[in-house]
């Protein structure tokens, strides 16, 4: 099983990016996925999360209203658009899948079974 985020890199304040990860050696249509983030010293924390069917979407509060997460289950990917970048946004982000609740949203690490190496933003003020 692979997870291949992509995407991130250096912005300004204020600016966008979006996040790929592209799933392969898994069934795809049986895993809820999520994106996780760990900025430098901190535990590594729940994004967003959006299940098989893209019925249920759920966000950290942190960036409602800023991150949509999408899917594309033809491609295989999962994607989070990130707009209205701040610092605090700075971090390396994880896609993860999860298939024992893909019916559901998840916000426990513990519960995914796989994971991407991680791609890092970087907001600048």
């Amino acid at each position: 099983v692979q997870l291949q985020a992509s995407g991130g890199g250096l912005v300004q304040a204020g600016g966008s990016l979006r996040l790929s990860c592209a799933a392969s050696g898994l069934t795809f249509t049986s895993y809820a996925m999520a994106w996780f983030r760990q900025a430098p010293g901190k535990e590594r924390e729940f994004v967003a999360g959006i299940t098989v069917s893209s019925i249920i979407t759920q966000y950290t509060n942190s960036v409602k209203g800023r991150f949509t997460i999408s899917r594309d289950n033809a491609k295989n990917t999962v994607y989070l658009q990130m707009n209205s970048l701040k610092p605090e946004d700075t971090a390396v982000y994880y896609c993860a899948a999860n298939g024992r609740r893909s019916t559901m949203v998840v916000v426990s690490r513990v519960l995914y079974d796989y994971w991407g190496q991680g791609t890092l933003v970087t907001v600048s003020s």
